[in-house]
């Protein structure tokens, strides 16, 4: 996990720029997680574990509408910049670095939702891996809590395998900036490697950041099984069309 590591730690800094308009999308998401949880998982004020929370994008917009959030990351630099955005914007969260894999060893307690949003999970190339991140997020629910996983749509992405994705051109009182990715597929197309480019506008030219990272494109129905496999019930999935969410959502309930 030391490329996953190291590729939040240096992307810690710069991540809000991937988005049109973070501020908004804090709020957008945070309104399409809390209508989902609000009809499997009970209406808030409900303890929350973000297990995957980045520099905080879905914690952030979790806490504002009234759930009491912890947020871990594997990246110490992408948790200490979720701390320091909560505090500037007045919430409540607590934060610790964990990884989710060994989350009965590093965090403390049980919640009523454990979530792990923005695809995090693939970054798990192994069953074995995705099974000790199933325990340890089911060590980490009351009975009767509520799983909360999003990722990439990959039933489909395997299909055709693409080979980028579209550059984003922002304009900004910063500047103009320009996102994408390039993805180099393995030959079984089980899982490929991610470089993010953002390219942004100086007084002086151009400057290009790279980051790089390794995801398995994970089916809906291997993450189904393996959850199941490990105990979880009432296993389903919800579409973007349905939650207003960007990404294929998967919720679960522990027993």
């Amino acid at each position: 996990m030391s490329s996953t590591h190291d590729f939040y730690d240096q992307l810690a800094h710069d991540y809000h720029l991937i988005f049109a308009d973070w501020d908004a999308s804090i709020a957008r998401q945070g309104a399409a997680l809390d209508r989902l949880i609000r009809v499997f998982g009970g209406e808030p004020p409900l303890d929350l574990l973000d297990c995957s929370c980045g520099i905080g994008t879905q914690a952030l917009g979790l806490a504002a509408r009234g759930y009491a959030v912890h947020a871990t990351d594997l990246s110490e630099a992408a948790v200490e910049r979720a701390a320091r955005e909560a505090e500037a914007r007045g919430l409540a969260l607590t934060t610790g670095v964990a990884d989710f894999r060994t989350l009965a060893d590093q965090v403390a307690g049980t919640f009523d939702v454990v979530l792990s949003c923005d695809n995090a999970l693939p970054h798990l190339l192994t069953d074995d891996d995705l099974r000790r991140a199933a325990q340890n997020m089911a060590a980490k629910l009351r009975p009767g809590g509520l799983l909360l996983i999003s990722m990439r749509d990959y039933d489909d992405l395997t299909l055709n395998r693409p080979r980028a994705t579209p550059p984003q051109v922002f304009d900004d009182p910063g500047g103009r900036r320009i996102v994408f990715q390039v993805w180099d597929w393995a030959e079984d197309g089980s899982q490929y490697a991610l470089s993010m480019f953002i390219v942004r506008q100086a007084a002086d030219g151009w400057r290009t950041d790279a980051y790089s990272t390794t995801y398995r494109a994970l089916l809906r129905g291997e993450l189904s099984a393996i959850l199941e496999g490990e105990g979880f019930a009432d296993v389903r999935w919800h579409m973007p069309q349905d939650t207003g969410y960007y990404q294929p959502i998967v919720t679960a309930r522990r027993v």
